[in-house]
């Protein structure tokens, strides 16, 4: 069975024991999701929510091809691919009156 990296951000090393590359396997996307999602619970619960669907603000690759451009999770995947993972980042300090 092929094994897959998976990049985690900073944001959710924690959640992964403090480190960032997890390997895990699977024939597709959705298989190697699955084993990390069973491997690794705190880091599903950030990445899915309670339909199993990716939350709004991640953003998965596939090496450099954006889940959401691929027909499916059912995607084949391939002994040394790399599922990158990153969550987007809103918010900060809103400024009183017109910015200078």
């Amino acid at each position: 069975m092929p094994e897959i990296s998976v990049k985690l951000p900073s944001l959710l090393a924690q959640a992964a024991g403090g480190t960032r590359r997890i390997s895990v396997t699977g024939n597709t996307l959705r298989e190697a999701l699955d084993d990390l999602k069973r491997r690794y619970p705190t880091v599903a619960i950030h990445l899915f929510d309670e339909t199993g669907e990716f939350r709004r603000h991640v953003l998965c690759f596939l090496n450099d091809t954006s889940f959401r451009g691929l027909d499916s999770l059912d995607h084949p995947v391939a002994d040394g691919d790399t599922i990158f993972v990153l969550q987007a980042v809103s918010g900060g300090r809103q400024q009183a009156g017109p910015p200078t």
